[in-house]
C-alpha cells in the first residue's frame, strides 16, 4: 500500500455536496482505503476568472492503485460529477489533485509528482498540514507545515455551512 494525499476542490454547485461525494467514491475505490479527511476551508479563487469562492479539503488515503492509476481514477470522478475542461483556472464542480504518492518524483504526460504548484497554495497547503503537518514534500525537503509558514494564508477560513456553529 502506498500513502497518498489528494487536494478537493469545487466552486459551483453545492460545493459541500460534492467534496462529500467525491469523499465517498474516493472511498469505495479498489485497494484505496481513507485515513484522513481535513475540515473544509472556504477559499478564494485563484486565477485570471472572475468566479465565485472554492471549498477546498485533503484526504489522506492508503492505495495499492499505482499513481498512474489513481490519477486516471481521480478524472474519471471529476467527470462523474460534471467537471468539464473548458477554461484552465475556470470554475469546476470538482477538482481532484494527486498531491503527493509516497515519496515520488515523477514527470509524464498528465501527471506530475510533487504536485507542481502545491507548495505555493495556501488552499492546499492549509488543509494538508492539519492532517499530515509532517508530510514531507520530495522535491523541497520541507514539511507541510514549513511550507504553509511560507506562504499568505489571506483568503483561506474555515468553512461552516449556515445553521452550524463550532
Amino acid at each position: 500500500m502506498a500513502r497518498a494525499f489528494i487536494a478537493l476542490g469545487s466552486n459551483l454547485g453545492d460545493r459541500a455536496a460534492y467534496l462529500l461525494s467525491a469523499v465517498v467514491t474516493l472511498a469505495s475505490l479498489e485497494a484505496t482505503r481513507i485515513v484522513r479527511l481535513s475540515r473544509i476551508y472556504e477559499t478564494a479563487p485563484v486565477g485570471p476568472l472572475e468566479q465565485g469562492p472554492y471549498l477546498n479539503a485533503v484526504l489522506e488515503a492508503d492505495t495499492g492503485l499505482p499513481p498512474e492509476a489513481l490519477m486516471q481514477a481521480l478524472l474519471a470522478i471529476e467527470a462523474e460529477h460534471g467537471r468539464r475542461r473548458t477554461v484552465r483556472y475556470g470554475p469546476r464542480t470538482l477538482d481532484l489533485d494527486l498531491l503527493l504518492y509516497e515519496d515520488l518524483i515523477l514527470e509524464r504526460p498528465g501527471l506530475t509528482l510533487p504536485h507542481p504548484r502545491m507548495h505555493q497554495r495556501a488552499f492546499v497547503l492549509v488543509p494538508l498540514a492539519e492532517i499530515a503537518p509532517n508530510a514531507r514534500h520530495p522535491r523541497l525537503g520541507k514539511t507541510a507545515a514549513e511550507l504553509l509558514a511560507g506562504v499568505e494564508k489571506n483568503g483561506v477560513r474555515l468553512y461552516l455551512p449556515s445553521g452550524s456553529f463550532p
